[in-house]
């Protein structure tokens, strides 16, 4: 059963809003159901709230649905003794007063029924359809007996599946939450702190996803009440100490008030008080709170234009604060959140803080995609579909987790990586260069958009363009950014032990771990296996440019084995570069080109050079080659070199872009060239793209030398 018995003691979000009677309900639902077809008692304040959002709604499914709730939960109690039926009819009245419409409140009758009675699944499907048996089952928990220690991370991956074809799942989900959250007070400490953990690292960042800040508000500051009591007490007597205090919003609000009225504006302005998190977290920022810091300024509004006109007389007749100007109606959230954002001096000049919203975005705002009503019906006119109804079926954020919970099958990694993502608590949005958009938790780096883009394909990411610029695969992403990645044509090409450090969404990591598992480094113990006369190379990994990469090459005129040898990195020789090897520890012999400066180095420190040659034909297998292009700065030069590359049929392994210096820019690329021949007209290529006045081969001793 779910929990648990009634705490009074923690105030509520909704304050001045009359909370259910709990005894009442329990006095009505013990004196029976009321005359054949007539709504029963307990059921009646449900049916006035829904009635008020939903004028025409079809009150007998609900009659029905209470019937059978009442009748499968008879002889349960809770926790504090009262008839247990008061708890889904709790969870029922808390939706109704967000707006849901008359099939989500007729699953949250019967959301327990599944779980704790007798009635079954196919039972519901027969008295109340498909639909309603969908959303019960979308709610009801795993049992232990199967899952044991799993149960709980199982119950919350079926959940979001289930979310993930109907939203409404998790909206019933969240208001039974809260009601648990409220009546925790008979329950033993230990268990308070469990449940209010999670509900602090899963459904309150659900809550906010789903833009239902009515439920994540009131949930916050019941789960800080139990987690961190001292500061919550502290909190509640910094509020309770202004409460005999003149509110300075109120008078702001007058002033507020008179000048809208004065510019035929018509608009509500009330003063909403913060709740206790938001209230800490502004004394925590500014280590104090004064007056205006305890609530904002709302003003409502019928249209859109007039949030503008609202913005525009408080700006010309307060003195504003520009910096926290925002908005997020012409801008989003992804949240569906949508007003405007700003601060205007008060008249002892604190800064009060103003919301503009319309009515529409204020129900949107605190109900999220509740007020949305049933998001999968047709509209009933063609004009029903305006801007502000968004059709929440599949937001960026719910795919993210669906795609990854696919691939993590064990319980505790999902549980984890589960509360890492939610632990993001703001989305980006990247445009993509083909035209389309990405949504990204904010911190995403350009490896997480790889996989979020292009799942497995993501191994052959070799570089990306953000905002028409090289960058790494460790940047991270801002909103906005403009987004184009790199790929590989390498088939075998995978991913560095060092992508790790950069993701930050579960889906790019279990990607990436899964990849290197699978893919192990090659153990320095085992033996090497020799190549043939005439036998291909194998294609190189996706590694850094020096990293022992096998080539055919001989020395004394034996042939040496793949893993014996390793061209260097600092000049990256081809055929038919003049090359010669030097010994180094685990008799490897690493291949410089014959004009590298290291060569110089290490000959006169008395290294003994080793004769080698190439002995496969030119052009037999790909090869790496470092590339230095010199230009002057211009706009749109890194897009024209990195063009005239592939049109050389080069793939791109690294690249890098030093600063500009007295105009001049100094670029460095790694290439991968599938014939050796093809180098000098590539680096012609790159020379002939406007601003380009030299590239060279790494490992010059001279610069500029000729190839």
């Amino acid at each position: 059963m779910s929990a648990e018995a009634t705490n009074e003691g923690v105030p509520g979000r909704w304050r001045g809003r009359a909370r259910i009677d709990l005894r009442r309900l329990g006095r009505a639902a013990l004196s029976g159901s009321g005359a054949r077809g007539r709504l029963p008692d307990a059921i009646d304040h449900v049916a006035k709230v829904h009635r008020g959002h939903h004028p025409g709604a079809d009150l007998d499914i609900l009659r029905r649905a209470y019937l059978l709730a009442e009748s499968s939960h008879r002889g349960q109690t809770r926790k504090s003794g009262e008839p247990y039926i008061t708890h889904p009819l709790a969870v029922t009245l808390i939706l109704a007063e967000l707006g849901a419409e008359t099939t989500t409140l007729t699953a949250s009758l019967l959301h327990d029924t599944v779980e704790d009675t007798e009635v079954t699944l196919d039972q519901v499907r027969r008295e109340f359809g498909e639909e309603i048996r969908f959303l019960v089952d979308g709610v009801t928990k795993l049992e232990k007996v199967d899952y044991g220690a799993a149960a709980e991370p199982e119950t919350f991956r079926k959940m979001l599946v289930a979310t993930g074809n109907d939203v409404r799942v998790m909206s019933i989900k969240l208001a039974d939450r809260l009601h648990n959250m409220r009546t925790l007070g008979v329950m033993r400490p230990e268990k308070q702190v469990r449940i209010a953990k999670v509900t602090r690292d899963v459904l309150i960042p659900l809550a906010e996803r789903l833009g239902v800040q009515a439920l994540k508000t009131e949930l916050e500051d019941l789960v800080f009440a139990i987690l961190h009591p001292e500061e919550y007490a502290r909190t509640r007597e910094l509020v309770l100490a202004h409460a005999g205090r003149p509110d300075p919003l109120q008078a702001t609000a007058g002033r507020m008030r008179a000048v809208l009225r004065e510019a035929g504006i018509a608009a509500d302005v009330l003063v909403r008080s913060r709740h206790f998190v938001s209230v800490h977290r502004v004394r925590l920022q500014r280590g104090g709170v004064t007056g205006s810091d305890l609530g904002r300024l709302l003003v409502l509004v019928a249209e859109d234009a007039d949030c503008y006109a609202v913005l525009g007389e408080l700006h010309t007749c307060f003195t504003p604060f520009i910096s926290e100007f925002k908005d997020f109606i012409a801008v989003p959230k992804f949240n569906l959140y949508q007003s405007l954002h700003t601060a205007v001096a008060g008249p002892t000049g604190e800064a009060a803080q103003v919301l503009i919203r319309t009515h529409q975005m204020h129900r949107v705002a605190e109900a999220g995609v509740i007020a949305l009503g049933n998001p999968y019906a047709a509209p009933e006119t063609p004009d029903a579909a305006d801007g502000e109804r968004v059709d929440p079926t599949r937001p960026g954020w719910l795919s993210r987790l669906l795609e990854w919970q696919r691939a993590t099958p064990d319980p505790d990694t999902f549980w984890t990586s589960l509360r890492d993502e939610l632990a993001q608590d703001r989305e980006v949005t990247v445009f993509r260069a083909d035209g389309g958009t990405l949504g990204l938790p904010a911190g995403a780096s350009c490896v997480d958009a790889a996989y979020a883009l292009h799942g497995d394909g993501a191994h052959g990411c070799i570089g990306a363009r953000v905002n028409g610029r090289l960058a790494t695969l460790s940047t991270v992403l801002s909103d906005g950014d403009t987004l184009q990645l790199l790929m590989s044509r390498d088939a075998v090409s995978g991913p560095s032990p060092d992508w790790l450090d950069h993701a930050r969404t579960p889906a790019a990591r279990i990607a990436i771990e899964r990849w290197l598992a699978t893919h192990p480094a090659p153990d320095p113990a085992v033996p090497p296996v020799p190549l043939g006369p005439g036998r291909p190379c194998p294609p190189p990994r996706a590694t850094a440019p020096a990293a022992g990469r096998p080539v055919a090459v001989t020395t004394g005129g034996a042939e040496l084995a793949a893993a014996s040898v390793r061209l260097a990195g600092c000049c990256t020789p081809v055929p038919p570069d003049e090359v010669t090897g030097f010994a180094v520890r685990g008799g490897t012999v690493t291949v410089h080109r014959a004009q590298c400066p290291a060569v110089d180095r290490m000959v006169t420190s008395g290294r003994e050079p080793v004769g080698v040659r190439w002995s496969s034909p030119e052009g037999a297998c790909d090869y790496r080659v470092t590339l230095f292009a010199e230009s002057f700065s211009r706009p749109h030069l890194l897009a024209d070199l990195t063009e005239a590359i592939a049109a050389e049929g080069a793939a791109v392994i690294s690249a890098a872009v030093e600063p500009p210096h007295e105009q001049r820019v100094r670029h460095t690329y790694t290439l991968q060239l599938a014939d050796a021949a093809r180098l000098p007209e590539l680096m012609r290529a790159m020379r002939r793209v406007p601003g380009v006045y030299d590239v060279d081969r790494a490992g010059r001793a001279v610069a500029g030398a000729p190839l």
